[in-house]
């Protein structure tokens, strides 16, 4: 199958060439096959139906994953309260190598699992992977020293990789610039869920009295259950594409596709470009979003030392185990009022995810000024210091809002949950010993960290605004105009059919056409 461009500087070259040039197929977006040849305009009400037939069968599978991969990863934090250091022999410093470790190999084996995104269909290696960090998760329970920990660790990084890799792809794939920002939201809410129901767990887990079977244990297993199942359910429901979506039809595929348009993106493409991956390092944007990225995850090193810090305030472990949940209800509010108020007000991103970093600062003063004394206060300190996610969960909508080109999107996409590795790596080593209690020195770390990335989510709003003045005042170009696919009819016959510039895999650099949303 060829695909055929015109340009009005080409199709003057030679007669044979009237209408165009022929190029390789692997050029053309998975969905160009599926829309070739439909002029009709879209039907706003049937539009409508089909984004709310993939919610009703994608978005919940989404965000019950990312609930589980959330509460998986922090297994960790909710053990230290349940035993685990005191069983498995744990220092301070093995218990920082357990968190870090995770994300060391999420960082190692990041663009491998971006690569195998876009190569493999994404439903079926998501649920692989998925299935063996269920195993990993599991196995932990029977471990009793720091090595067998360090390792099952690592293989719970290397396969969580592919999660929010896979949701940002696929998010991209089925819903439009706008629906992005929410249906991004609401997944990565679930990290809120995630950690009302591990409290819950870890609660019911506590109060499990099994001769020779700790409490942490019993935790293992429960997780590592409700994974393997999950995995199950993927393999068997997730969609890898709206081109093949079980739920819809052959007409509805259609609209699906046809609904991407404005995002000028297509959806996606199968076949690796090396000059989209060149251009996606030399793109200056990349490497924001990549700074932004590993910054605001310093502090997410909190994940597992909440509940240590909690309990240092003065709280039994009852207590700590269910004051936990406020942590999950206070970030799911934030991050749903995040995005919604984001997707209401017309490019606001930047704007809204600065402004949710000012309760973090408040929170940061309340840990390192307020008495020791203080119970309340400190523990309305670090629920304040949650709200900081919100800038994280619109950054991560917005840059694959601004980024076209299927292999351009998965650089960009490892770039920056590299970054995030890099940032959640690094933050652990900051909680020594030396510091307890107050800390004083990763809250400084926080604060800093914490007042750099809002700066940062404003200049990438001022580049890419000053870049779309640019195109703005661009002479109209001829290029690019026409597209042809060669399709075989039912009765045989090879016939050219006209389609969009939009599925035609170009980059956002690429396509003059393209306006980044802000």
């Amino acid at each position: 199958m060829t695909s055929r461009r015109t340009s009005s500087s080409q199709a003057s070259t030679k007669e044979k060439h009237a209408q165009g040039i022929s190029v390789s197929s692997k050029e053309v977006d998975t969905g160009a096959q599926l829309v070739a040849g439909l002029s009709a305009d879209l039907d706003p009400v049937e539009a409508a139906r089909i984004r709310r037939k993939i919610d009703i069968y994608i978005l919940p599978m989404m965000c019950t994953l990312y609930w589980i991969q959330f509460m998986d990863k922090t297994t960790l934090g909710s053990a230290a309260i349940l035993g685990i250091e005191q069983d498995a022999h744990l220092s301070t410093s093995q218990y920082n190598w357990l968190g870090t470790i995770f994300y060391l190999s999420y960082l190692l084996f990041e663009y491998p699992q971006n690569l195998a995104l876009q190569r493999f269909p994404v439903g079926r290696w998501m649920s692989i992977n998925i299935f063996i960090w269920g195993i990993a998760l599991s196995c932990q329970a029977a471990c009793k020293n720091f090595a067998g920990l360090f390792v099952l660790r690592f293989i719970l990084g290397m396969c969580e990789g592919s999660i929010t890799a896979g949701f940002m792809i696929v998010s991209s794939m089925f819903y439009t610039r706008n629906e992005q920002t929410l249906r991004v939201g609401y997944w990565f809410l679930m990290n809120g869920t995630a950690q009302i129901i591990s409290g819950f767990i870890s609660f019911g887990s506590l109060q499990i009295n099994t001769h020779g079977f700790a409490p942490w244990q019993w935790l293992m297993i429960i997780t590592g259950l409700i994974t393997l199942v999950t995995a199950v359910v993927y393999w068997f429901f997730f969609p890898d594409s709206p081109t093949n979506a079980w739920f819809l039809t052959p007409e509805e595929r259609a609209i699906a596709v046809r609904r991407l348009k404005e995002n000028q993106t297509g959806v996606e493409n199968k076949h690796f470009k090396k000059e989209q991956m060149i251009e996606a390092l030399k793109d200056p944007k990349t490497w924001l979003f990549a700074v932004f990225s590993a910054l605001d995850q310093i502090p997410n090193s909190l994940t597992n030392q909440r509940q240590i810090i909690v309990a240092s305030f003065g709280f039994s472990d009852l207590h700590t185990t269910l004051l936990g949940c406020v942590d999950g209800f206070i970030e799911i509010a934030t991050i749903w009022t995040g995005v919604i108020i984001a997707s209401r007000i017309t490019n606001s991103r930047a704007y809204v995810g600065a402004l949710y970093f000012i309760p973090t600062f408040v929170g940061v003063f309340m840990i390192e000024f307020l008495p020791w004394s203080n119970q309340i206060g400190l523990l309305f300190g670090i629920w304040l210091v949650d709200i900081g996610i919100t800038g994280f969960v619109l950054s991560l909508s917005w840059l694959t809002n601004v980024t076209a080109g299927h292999t351009k999107r998965v650089t960009t996409n490892a770039i920056m949950l590299s970054a995030y590795c890099i940032g959640n790596a690094a933050g652990p080593f900051m909680w020594q010993t030396q510091y307890k209690p107050r800390n004083h020195v990763p809250w400084i770390v926080i604060g800093i960290c914490y007042l750099i990335c809002p700066i940062l989510l404003l200049a990438i709003r001022y580049l890419l605004a000053r870049e779309n003045k640019r195109r703005d005042a661009e002479p109209a170009r001829e290029d690019y105009e026409e597209f042809y696919i060669e399709q075989i009819t039912e009765d045989g016959k090879r016939v050219e059919v006209k389609v969009d510039k939009e599925f035609l895999d170009l980059t956002d650099i690429q396509n003059r056409d393209f306006r980044y949303v802000l």
